[in-house]
């Protein structure tokens, strides 16, 4: 019985190294999102400038969410957030992987350092978002209807009764567009953000003592850390996105969006550049925890299925190519 279980843990732990990377990311993600769901249901209501939400402050805010929903109303839309986070996550880190071996591969002198960092982290965003961007609209439109007393009572909008029936209206009446609108200033965003955050997690960890580098506390101070700085630095363009996703559902006509920029521009005008930082405290409740426990399980995960080390594995990869 001993062989046995000796060889089903063998034939586990002996997968491609890209599935492991994908089931770890897939895992860690998961985790992180269900982990700030209600205060990511919070920061979309503020972002999307819900009537109902503004002037309402946290506490408040959780207050009436609870009061009219229920303990269920801080996880409305996360089905359709954790089912887009688990692809989005799996293919986000083990994108970033491949595309690190990939550049160490081709461009040897940029074996370390910022370049390699910012590159495979915002090349592995973009490609992450592009596949499950569809996902995201959806958990912005679940998320943005608001219950009162019993029903659903949004204003000149289609009630979604969850993330199929939503995918079809939206499909229905935009077609394949309509499942992408808002995607550009998202790319936008995710460039900087995704870069950032994996060079600033990659350049901490760098700067950590061996003996201390596996240590979970210390894995989640610097995720908290690379997330804040990322965060910070991309926020508007996150404000800009969500705004464009509902755009069909409440923002006002004099912002019926022309481009990325205009965006911007326009908002700062009508609704003053506060509104870009809109949610912002918010977030930083959630980003701290999500990053920081997102590359915690990862790091967790990718120990627990014997995935090498990424300079290892580049290493090997470099002796196969040579021989």
């Amino acid at each position: 019985m001993l062989g046995d279980e000796g060889k089903d843990r063998r034939a586990w732990l002996d997968i491609p190294l890209p599935v492991k990377e994908l089931i770890a990311g897939g895992i860690a993600g998961g985790v992180a999102k269900t982990a700030v769901a209600p205060l990511e249901r919070v920061k979309i209501l503020f972002q999307t400038r819900r009537a109902e939400f503004q002037g309402s402050g946290l506490a408040g805010s959780f207050r009436k969410i609870f009061q009219t929903e229920g303990l269920l109303g801080f996880y409305r839309g996360n089905g359709a957030s954790v089912a887009r986070i688990i692809p989005y996550a799996a293919l986000h880190y083990m994108a970033y992987e491949q595309y690190r071996r990939w550049i160490i591969l081709a461009h040897p002198a940029v074996n370390q350092g910022p370049v390699l960092d910012l590159m495979a982290g915002s090349i592995s965003g973009a490609t992450a978002v592009i596949f499950t961007y569809p996902l995201d609209l959806v958990r912005t439109k679940l998320a943005y209807q608001v219950r009162t007393s019993s029903k659903l009572v949004p204003v000149n909008v289609d009630i979604y009764k969850g993330i199929l029936d939503c995918i079809e209206k939206v499909f229905r009446k935009n077609g394949i567009r309509g499942l992408y609108h808002g995607i550009v200033p998202s790319l936008y965003g995710i460039f900087p953000y995704a870069g950032l955050k994996f060079y600033f997690y990659e350049e901490m960890k760098r700067r950590v003592p061996v003996e201390h580098k596996k240590n979970v506390f210390v894995n989640l101070a610097c995720g908290s850390i690379a997330g804040l700085l990322s965060q910070t630095i991309t926020y508007p363009l996150d404000v800009v996105r969500r705004q464009m996703q509902v755009q069909a559902l409440a923002v006002p006509d004099q912002i019926k969006m022309r481009g990325t920029l205009a965006i911007l521009i326009t908002i700062a005008r009508t609704q003053g550049w506060r509104q870009l930082f809109s949610g912002l405290s918010i977030n930083y409740l959630k980003v701290v925890p999500s990053v920081a426990i997102g590359f915690t399980v990862y790091d967790l995960m990718k120990l627990r299925l014997e995935v090498p080390s990424r300079d290892n594995a580049a290493v090997a990869r470099e002796r196969r190519r040579m021989e």
